[in-house]
C-alpha cells in the first residue's frame, strides 16, 4: 500500500482520536455538573442531619474527583485498542479511581465518627457517656480508615501484572515469609488490636484523669499507636497503646470522676479533737470546691511522740479535691498556730533527780 492510499486512514484516525478526546472531555463537564449540582440537593437534605451531613461534607471533595474518574474510565473502555497509548491510559485511570474510591471511604469513615461526635460534646458536667462515645468512635474510626487505605493500597498493586507474579511467588514459601511478615509487623499489628480493645472494653477515655508511673494527668489524645497524657505541669507523657494492654494503672475517672481526698496532720496527745472536728467542717463547707458529701476527722495513728489525723474530703473531681486539700490543711495549720499553738507536736525529754539538783552556774 502506497502513500496516497495511506492517507484516508491516517485521516480517520485522527478524525476518531480527535472525537474519543472531545467525548472525554464533555464527559468530565457532565461529570462536574452532575457532582455540583448532586452536591447542593445532598447538603440541603441532609442539614438537619448531623451525620449523615458530616459524611457528605467530608466525602465531597473525593466525589469531585471520583465522579470525572468513572466518566472516563467508561470513555476509556469503550474506546478502540487502536487509540494511542490506551493500555496506559485505561491503566493509569483505573489507579487514579482506585486512589478516588479509598480517599472517599477513609472521608466517609472520618464523617461517621465526626457526626457522632458533635451529636456528644463533652463541655458539660456529666460528661462520663460523652466521652465513653469520643474513645470508641475515634478508635474504631482509625481502624476503619486504617482497613479502607490497606485494601487499597492493595487493590492498586494488584493492577501491576509483576504484583500478581510477586504474590504467587510469595505463596510459594508462605511459611518463612510468613514468620518474616509476622515478626516485622508486630507493632502495628499489636497496636492495633490493642486500639480495638481499648475502644470496646474501655479502660481509658479521653478526658480520663490516669496515674501511670507515678505520672498524674489526663488523657488527651489516643491515636491509633499511643496515647498522650497530659501532666498537670504540662508536660506530655507519650505512652504506647499496647502498654495499657499489658500493665496496671489508675483510672480516677473509670466509673465516676467524684474522689475522696485526704489531709494528714500530726498533733500532740493533747490537742481536742472537738475544735478540729469543728474547724474542718467549717472550712468544708466556706468551700465551693466541696461537693457536701463527706467531711470528717479520724485519728489514724497514735505514735510514741504524737497521733496522726486524717480529714477526709470529697470533690466532685480530682482538680477541685487538690485545691480543696490544700484550703483545709492550711486552715487547720493556721487554727493550731492561733488557738493551740501549745499542742503542735512536741519533743519530750524527762529530767532527772541529779539533773534538777545541780548548782547554777556562777556568772
Amino acid at each position: 500500500m502506497n502513500f496516497p492510499e495511506l492517507m484516508p486512514l491516517l485521516n480517520w484516525a485522527d478524525e476518531s482520536s480527535l472525537r474519543i478526546l472531545l467525548v472525554a472531555f464533555a464527559a468530565v463537564v457532565l461529570a462536574l455538573l452532575v457532582h455540583g449540582v448532586g452536591a447542593m440537593v445532598v447538603l440541603r437534605v441532609t442539614r438537619s442531619m448531623p451525620v449523615t451531613g458530616m459524611v457528605a461534607r467530608q466525602c465531597r471533595g473525593p466525589a469531585q474527583l471520583l465522579l470525572p474518574l468513572i466518566a472516563l474510565q467508561a470513555v476509556w473502555q469503550g474506546a478502540p485498542d487502536g487509540f494511542p497509548l490506551i493500555g496506559g491510559i485505561r491503566h493509569a485511570n483505573a489507579l487514579l479511581l482506585l486512589l478516588a474510591l479509598t480517599w472517599l471511604g477513609m472521608r466517609a469513615a472520618r464523617g461517621v465518627a465526626m457526626g457522632i461526635i458533635s451529636l456528644h460534646p463533652v463541655d458539660i458536667e456529666d460528661n462520663l457517656q460523652a466521652r465513653r462515645i469520643h474513645t470508641q468512635t475515634r478508635m474504631l474510626a482509625r481502624t476503619a480508615m486504617f482497613v479502607v487505605l490497606l485494601a487499597g493500597l492493595s487493590l492498586m498493586l494488584m493492577t501491576f501484572p509483576g504484583a500478581r507474579q510477586f504474590g504467587a511467588s510469595l505463596l510459594a514459601s508462605a511459611g518463612v515469609v510468613g514468620l518474616v511478615a509476622g515478626i516485622a509487623a508486630r507493632p502495628i499489628f499489636s497496636n492495633l488490636i490493642a486500639g480495638l480493645q481499648i475502644a470496646l472494653a474501655q479502660p481509658i477515655r479521653l478526658d480520663d484523669v490516669l496515674v501511670v508511673q507515678g505520672e498524674w494527668g489526663r488523657v488527651e489524645e489516643i491515636t491509633g499507636t499511643y496515647v498522650v497524657l497530659k501532666i498537670w505541669d504540662e508536660r506530655r507523657l507519650v505512652i504506647p497503646l499496647q502498654w495499657f494492654i499489658e500493665n496496671p494503672f489508675q483510672n480516677w475517672t473509670r466509673k465516676s470522676a467524684s474522689i475522696i481526698g485526704t489531709v494528714f496532720l500530726w498533733v500532740d496527745y493533747r490537742m481536742p479533737l472537738a475544735p478540729l472536728r469543728a474547724e474542718a467542717q467549717r472550712v468544708c463547707e466556706a468551700s465551693p470546691e466541696w461537693d457536701k458529701r463527706l467531711c470528717k476527722l479520724q485519728v489514724v495513728e497514735a505514735g510514741e511522740r504524737s497521733m496522726q489525723l486524717r480529714v477526709l474530703v470529697t470533690s466532685a473531681n480530682s482538680g477541685q479535691n487538690w485545691d480543696l486539700r490544700c484550703k483545709v490543711r492550711e486552715a487547720m495549720v493556721d487554727f493550731m498556730q492561733r488557738e493551740y499553738p501549745q499542742h503542735l507536736p512536741l519533743m519530750r525529754a524527762e529530767l532527772g533527780p541529779e539533773t534538777r539538783s545541780l548548782p547554777e552556774t556562777p556568772a
